[in-house]
């Protein structure tokens, strides 16, 4: 177990682990893992971690869309953020960059989950490492992190 799977059966909330074998030589983590699994590529999330000095934020948003930084600084109510650095992501969350989950990191983060999360029944985020997904609904995802929904990608 991940501590993302950890949170989730801590919490008793409903979820479904997926696994996949993750091809190293793969230029998308999440598009690689919604082929691989066979889902919808619009229920399939990143996670990626900005900061704006050394305040970090997690934003979590559909892998075939990118994330927008003005949207997600005004979501936050900071002037401007920006991509948080390799290891200093690894290092906070306690997640190797490619299987960051928003569940269950070392140092909880305020997070925004983009709201085109909101239609679906579930969504899939990383489990904790490559090739490991969890699926739950996007209001037990928000219960969890403390998540607010905002219009975050692009």
């Amino acid at each position: 177990m991940t501590p993302a799977i950890d949170k989730a059966k801590q919490a008793r909330i409903e979820y479904l682990v997926h696994e996949y074998e993750h091809d190293p030589a793969a230029d998308s983590y999440g598009r690689e893992a919604a082929d691989k699994m066979g889902v919808d590529p619009a229920r399939v999330f990143k996670t990626l971690v900005v900061g704006e000095g050394k305040t970090l934020f997690v934003a979590v948003v559909p892998v075939l869309r990118q994330l927008d930084l003005k949207c997600l600084a005004r979501a936050v109510g900071v002037k401007k953020v920006a991509m948080a650095e390799v290891g200093l992501v690894e290092r906070v969350t306690g997640y190797v960059v490619g299987g960051v989950s928003p569940l269950g990191q070392k140092k909880p983060l305020p997070t925004v989950i983009d709201a085109s999360a909101e239609t679906a029944g579930t969504i899939f985020v990383s489990a904790g490492r490559r090739g490991l997904e969890i699926e739950l609904s996007p209001r037990d995802l928000a219960a969890l992190t403390g998540a607010s929904f905002a219009d975050i990608a692009k």
